[in-house]
């Protein structure tokens, strides 16, 4: 097969830098023995029954394997019975990564979000040269899992260097790990050696004692390169893998204590492929990723929207017990129950856009209960989709205009709300974009302070206005924040004084002509 390199480097092109994130801080708790059955009650004339055995408590054990440069609706194609086997029983979500100037759609990126659970701004790597990565700051999920508990035993075995080895610009997971498999690659920086990771992997997870695993299979991505995702090649490597992919879990059942442990199964990729081959850039193909999760607590067939890919390490690490505080991955089980994410069933598709796919439906105009959106000094015209403050998908939003940093609205999660001045102006209007989304009516009686929480994206250029404003017992609305540069990706906290109040309103403004936009999701008091 001809070699082509992995993830080719791609340069930082933009200008701008990116600037830092905030993050959510979560309590990490281990997880939770599952329910036995009370005991029936014994007949009246039978013997006293002996006391109820007192539950046992299964060992927590994580897998992640790690299959580079599939795009998962190509594996629904396949034949991939284990694929197949894992979304039905578990957990599948898709989602899109970043693109420059956080990062190029590569695999040093990919993996190193992937096993840091924090976006490349934080981590550093923007391309497979590795320079700038910060892993000191930001471990693997392995290497925290060493720090904060030395007696679990810790797993990884690849065959691109980078990923275990300190060649070419690794490893991602450090030296701490307990036991390693790093194959060695070619000239070209690889070299296919999925069949030896698996079975050497399948071994160590049958017959050693490993807590947390990472398991990594290239071979996808090099017939991606070498044939495009549209090939039969590139669905016949898919089939491929799925078979190691089942021997590495035939691995995990063959342990003679698996009955008495609680395994997580994690399956992820670290970016996608266009039908011609070939990744690194801005299209949704090269930005596609996803999670299948199994384990307890996971419902069979279930479909989420709401899961990025910095959540796999964050899973991994709450698992076993291990916090999670500082990343921008969230475990599975923790759930924003953000109001936007209500509006999905009402999402329709594209109506004067031509760049986003016809099939995708991304956007509406309701908002939900209790918010409003006041569009009474709006223009008129424009093009439909951004009249006004729009509820929108990443899905259909960052396609909408490729290139100008909506695909770093990584922190964002499922249905957000946005307001975009700059595509409602690609179609006639009169007057100018100028749309105020308002929340309900906040209760705060008793509280004297509270801070207002949001995650914000915001390009901003001369001309425009971002204004967070806020109204107390129904009073005129007073600016809390005016933005004045930009703000990319980030979580936003802003000190309220509420003594005295019994309610408060949040108002969020954006107005401007032809200029850029703003999006703002997860929107709570604390």
């Amino acid at each position: 097969m001809p070699q082509l390199r992995r993830g080719r480097t791609l340069a930082l092109t933009a200008t701008a830098a990116v600037l830092f994130a905030g993050t959510v801080q979560l309590t990490a708790g281990g997880a939770t023995a599952a329910p036995t059955a009370a005991p029936t009650a014994a007949p009246t004339a039978a013997p006293a029954a002996a006391p109820a055995a007192a539950p046992t408590a299964r060992t927590d054990k994580v897998l992640v394997i790690g299959l580079d440069g599939v795009n998962l609706d190509r594996s629904k194609q396949a034949d991939a019975p284990r694929l197949r086997k894992l979304m039905a029983e578990g957990l599948t979500a898709e989602s899109l990564l970043y693109a420059r100037p956080m990062a190029a759609t590569s695999s040093g990126p990919g993996w190193s979000t992937v096993a840091t659970g924090v976006w490349p701004d934080q981590h550093g790597v923007t391309d497979n040269s590795f320079s700038g990565k910060r892993f000191g700051a930001y471990p693997d999920f392995l290497t925290r899992i060493e720090n904060a508990k030395p007696s679990l035993n810790t797993y990884a075995a690849a065959d691109w260097e980078p990923i275990t080895s300190s060649d070419k610009g690794g490893p991602i997971f450090g030296s701490k790990i307990d036991k390693r498999l790093s194959l060695k690659g070619d000239a070209n920086g690889y070299d296919v050696e999925d069949p030896k990771i698996a079975a050497a992997a399948a071994t160590e997870l049958k017959n050693g004692d490993p807590d947390a695993a990472f398991v990594y299979l290239g071979e996808v991505d090099i017939a991606g390169h070498n044939y495009g995702a549209a090939s039969q090649r590139y669905l016949d490597t898919i089939a491929t893998v799925d078979k190691l992919v089942g021997q590495v879990l035939d691995g995990v059942t063959a342990r003679p204590t698996y009955s008495q442990e609680n395994w997580k199964i994690l399956v992820t990729t670290d970016h996608g492929h266009t039908d011609s081959g070939g990744h690194g850039g801005s299209h949704a193909q090269e930005r596609g990723t996803f999670v299948i999760a199994k384990g307890a607590g996971i419902p069979a067939g279930s479909v989420r929207h709401d899961v990025r890919l910095v959540d796999v390490a964050a899973t991994a690490l709450r698992h076993v017990g291990v916090p999670t505080a500082g990343l921008d991955g969230q475990p599975l089980d923790d759930r924003d129950h953000d109001a936007f994410d209500t509006l999905r069933p009402n999402l329709q598709g594209r109506v004067d856009e031509t760049h986003i796919p016809a099939g995708v439906k991304g956007f509406t105009h309701t908002p939900p209960t209790g918010w409003t959106v006041d569009n009474s000094r709006m223009g008129s015209g424009g093009v439909a989709e951004w009249r006004g403050w729009t509820f929108a998908t990443d899905e259909f939003w960052s396609p909408s205009q490729r290139d100008q940093w909506r695909e770093l609205n990584v922190r964002q999660r499922d249905v957000f709300a946005v307001a975009d001045s700059d595509e409602w102006d690609d179609k006639p209007h009169t007057g100018t974009f100028d749309s105020t989304l308002i929340s309900p009516k906040w209760n705060v009686a008793g509280d004297s302070t509270r801070s207002l929480r949001f995650r914000t994206h915001l390009r901003h250029e001369p001309g425009q206005r971002a204004e967070v404003l806020v109204s107390y017992d129904g009073g005129t609305p007073t600016v809390v924040k005016s933005y004045t540069t930009d703000t990319v990706a980030r979580w936003q906290e802003i000190p309220l004084n509420t003594s005295g109040a019994t309610d408060v309103q949040v108002s969020f403004r954006y107005s401007g002509d032809n200029n850029w936009y703003w999006t703002v999701d997860n929107v709570w008091l604390r």
